[in-house]
């Protein structure tokens, strides 16, 4: 809450320059999985969306947001005693003994190449001890830290719970938050590692088949699969092109090629049609008289073609594409001109004072010093009168 409270102070104060997320355009609508979201990873912008904001079950995508909490509540190096509870949990494991000692970071790359749920339950009672601690604490964090409006986990790792939901436009901002972090990039981007168990020695792999190369696709830096019978198949991809970096999630299709196939029509269009770019910190915007800074740099999602930059006379800077479709809107500072300094008074009016002061004083010796001549005028002439 304090978090909260602080971050509207700065907001008011036009501390920070806010970029918000809004929706491009909604180019083709033959998608087959039933919610999707397209978004430049760096700005946050929007590019496609169907059904994003329609509450989903993510199944193991669950895991993006337990990796990059597990990254910033924890110690990656920290050494976890396994619970016993790993041995009741259901779906992929990566074979955990109760008791067996591995670091956070292992765990965290069990839980995200090979998706185990026994590694992210374990991950779970390390940080917070319960599931119902657990839960309380990683959603205040998603919705302090991140933004998400529509989220709410129970667990750690996806398995189905009709209180557990999402939408794609959440999943997509958690994993671009995620994306920020070089230790959760470096993890999902892992295609294979060596898994040296106390019950368990192999090699564990990426269930990801863009990610491992099984559906080729240049530029895929990162995935994470995930099945329940009530979610069907989810997906979550990262790609760039070197002008461009992309977050796509896509809910709820019925087969695992098709939802690989509609990754593949969102990466293509975005590529296509957009670059990124970005605005420095200080640089300064004109909307007839009046003038904007830039409080931070920024990221800009802008179209390759028929772009163009507007600033309104409240300060939104505007990309749009075509004939008024905005990609993205930035919120601007005004430049206050300086105002005449206003001098101050109060030490005049003090020195005012002390010169009158001084005044009525000399006034009074003078008055004395006249009266004392007077006086001796008088005495002198008295004396006169005597000597006669």
């Amino acid at each position: 809450m304090k978090k909260l409270m602080i971050l509207s102070i700065l907001i008011m104060f036009g501390v920070f320059t806010l970029t918000k997320p809004v929706h491009a355009e909604d180019g083709f609508t033959e998608l087959t999985s039933e919610a999707a979201v397209l978004m430049d990873t760096q700005s946050g912008a929007i590019l496609f969306s169907k059904n994003e904001e329609v509450k989903m079950y993510p199944a193991s995508l669950t895991k993006i947001a337990t990796a990059i909490y597990a990254i910033e509540k924890g110690n990656l190096n920290d050494q976890v005693i396994v619970s016993e509870k790993v041995l009741n949990i259901d779906g992929t494991r990566v074979y955990l003994n109760p008791g067996e000692q591995v670091t956070l970071k292992k765990l965290i790359q069990g839980m995200l190449i090979n998706s185990g749920n026994d590694a992210a339950l374990a991950i779970a009672i390390h940080l917070d001890g319960t599931m119902e601690k657990y839960s309380q604490h990683v959603n205040e964090f998603l919705e302090s830290e991140i933004g998400v409006e529509a989220t709410h986990f129970v667990n750690p790792h996806g398995l189905f719970d009709e209180n557990h939901y999402t939408t794609a436009k959440d999943l997509g901002m958690i994993l671009n938050y995620a994306m920020k972090n070089k230790d959760f990039r470096e993890i999902f981007a892992t295609k294979q590692m060596k898994w040296d168990g106390e019950s368990w020695d192999t090699t564990i792999l990426s269930h990801h088949r863009m990610l491992k190369g099984e559906i080729p696709y240049p530029g895929v830096t990162g995935g994470k699969t995930g099945f329940v019978d009530q979610s069907k198949q989810t997906l979550a991809t990262t790609a760039e092109n070197g002008r461009l970096k992309l977050t796509a999630i896509l809910l709820k299709s019925e087969y695992k090629r098709k939802i690989y196939d509609d990754t593949i029509k969102l990466f293509d269009y975005g590529f296509a049609n957009f670059k990124s770019s970005q605005i420095r910190k200080g640089e300064e915007f004109i909307s007839g008289k009046l003038r904007f800074i830039s409080q931070a740099d920024t990221f800009l999602t802008e179209p390759i073609a028929e772009g163009k930059r507007s600033v309104d006379s409240d300060g939104v800077l505007s990309i749009e594409k075509g004939e008024g479709k905005v990609i993205q809107t930035v919120e601007l500072k005004p430049i206050i001109k300086k105002k005449l300094e206003v001098k101050n008074t109060t030490q005049k009016a003090e020195q005012s004072g002390v010169l009158s002061l001084n005044s009525i004083v000399g006034g009074i010796l003078l008055l004395l010093a006249a009266s004392v001549l007077v006086l001796n005028r008088k005495q002198k002439r008295n004396r006169r009168y005597r000597s006669r």
